[in-house]
């Protein structure tokens, strides 16, 4: 794991990256990232519907195949509802 990854590990997506507390917060659902360029972090689904969280998601980083403006794609982990899997990249 290079520092990069490890500084992602246990952070929420999207929360700031000099934010002291970047770890999920109670009373919050979340979703664990698996595999990919954002791997180890953490997306908020609350308030998601059951229909959004079975299309999965297509977040924008920097990270990814296609750099600045590109998307990395998760898909929900059939039989794991607290997992979305990388499933690519996007421009």
């Amino acid at each position: 794991m290079n520092g990069d990854e490890q500084l992602l590990r246990g952070r929420v997506y999207g929360h700031d990256h000099d934010d002291p507390d970047p770890g999920p917060r109670p009373g919050r659902t979340y979703v664990a990232l698996v595999g990919g360029p954002l791997d180890g972090l953490f997306l908020d689904v609350t308030g998601w519907t059951p229909n959004q969280i079975a299309a999965g998601a297509a977040l924008p980083t920097e990270l990814g195949k296609f750099g600045a403006g590109g998307r990395a794609l998760y898909d929900p982990r059939p039989g794991d509802p607290g997992r979305f899997e990388w499933a690519g990249d996007s421009p």
